[in-house]
């Protein structure tokens, strides 16, 4: 597999995997309990199963770090690109998915820097959603997300990593490489700035 075709390739992959509209996420809901990872090792092969078992999962992460669906698509593929380019070096992590969500993570503050420089004043994560969206949910997610724009960025990621994806504490200390105490402080602070921003908007 070439480099041109594989890049194309994954860009497929991503695109026909990801699940939309990816569910927004307005309180800390209970995910099934998570199987241990098999193995993976640096073949093509592998990187086909690793996008289709981690891509919806990617979508999730991305949305809630963008608040746009198409934003995220971009994202996953882009990540997923990424991540094929270098993949002997991501097989060979102890752990190959929080590599790359590290990725995803990573582009992510990226693009928001890019809007800013951009577009001054223009929020990025502003609250958008899908007007096929149910209409008795709109004010309370808009609510949850402009919240969490409003946070600064270390307690933003371990609340979205933490809750919104449902890891644990040393996963997400993995992903953002920080310490776990580090996530337990940014977690805790963050939780009681977004109940304060919640009720000032209640």
């Amino acid at each position: 597999m070439t480099m041109h075709m594989a890049d194309r390739e994954t860009r497929g992959m991503a695109a026909a995997t990801v699940a939309r509209p990816v569910p927004p996420v307005t309180a800390v809901t209970a995910l099934p309990a998570r199987r241990p990872e098999p193995r993976v090792t640096d073949t093509a092969e592998d990187f086909e199963r690793c996008v289709e078992q981690w891509t919806a999962e990617l979508a999730r992460l991305a949305y809630l770090l963008t608040g746009d669906h198409d934003a995220a698509d971009d994202l996953v593929a882009d990540a997923l690109l990424a991540a094929w380019r270098q993949w002997p070096a991501v097989t060979a992590t102890s752990n190959p998915k929080a590599y790359v969500r590290r990725i995803v993570v990573n582009q992510a503050a990226s693009r928001v820097r890019v809007a800013q420089r951009g577009r001054k004043g223009l929020r990025l994560l502003s609250g958008l959603t899908r007007e096929a969206a149910p209409a008795p949910d709109v004010s309370e997610r808009l609510d949850m997300r402009r919240a969490l724009d409003c946070l600064p960025r270390g307690q933003r990621l371990c609340l979205v990593l933490r809750h919104g994806m449902d890891l644990s504490e040393s996963e997400v200390a993995d992903v953002l490489q920080i310490s776990v105490g580090t996530v337990k402080s940014q977690t805790f602070k963050g939780i009681r700035r977004l109940r304060q921003l919640l009720e000032q908007h209640a």
